[in-house]
């Protein structure tokens, strides 16, 4: 194995079809020692987010760059053409000859926001300051108004509501408001 000589490099794949390329690259890296000592690692670059959903909190995998794979190898012309004959892949990200590998800060960068998701949540919300929202639960119940602040870690939003006829800026939880449509 020459791993002081392996790159990182991106590439490129049909939109949802990562996780389906990165499966069809290592089950042919079972059966082929010689791209085994060439390729070393494939990466589909996901994150772990929560969202509320009808009040319920769900957790779901996502994926932080759509289209793209990370793949570290020591490239020659054998891996690039096995990588770029493989169904669903489109290209390498570089020009058109020549792959362009990332730069280690880059891949730094990549895969520590890859290796922190795997311990960590963040949340994926629906919500935007400057949305406007229907309170669905809890005092303000039925209260409308828009959004002055979103705190994520906390999972609630400030929303600026008009009651008895003055604007009061009230803190609820992500789960006690929907957007209005």
């Amino acid at each position: 194995m020459d791993l002081e000589r392996a790159k990182w490099y991106v590439v490129r794949v049909f939109s949802g079809h990562e996780n389906k390329v990165k499966s069809l690259i290592d089950s042919e890296l079972k059966d082929s020692e010689d791209l085994q000592a060439k390729i070393f690692e494939v990466l589909v670059p996901t994150e772990k987010v929560f969202e509320i959903k009808d009040g319920k909190k769900k957790t779901k995998t996502k994926n932080f760059f759509p289209g793209y794979l990370l793949l570290q190898a020591d490239l020659d012309n054998r891996v690039k053409d096995f990588i770029l004959n493989t169904t669903s892949v489109m290209n390498f990200l570089g020009s058109k000859t020549t792959p362009e590998p990332l730069k280690t800060e880059e891949v730094k960068r990549i895969v520590g926001r890859i290796m922190k998701d795997e311990d960590t949540e963040r949340t994926d919300t629906i919500f935007r300051t400057g949305d406007y929202v229907k309170i669905i639960d809890g005092p303000f119940n039925n209260f409308s108004g828009t959004i002055l602040e979103v705190n994520e870690e906390r999972m609630k939003i400030k929303v600026m509501v008009a009651i008895f006829g003055r604007k009061i800026p009230v803190e609820i939880d992500f789960a006690q408001a929907e957007l209005e449509k």
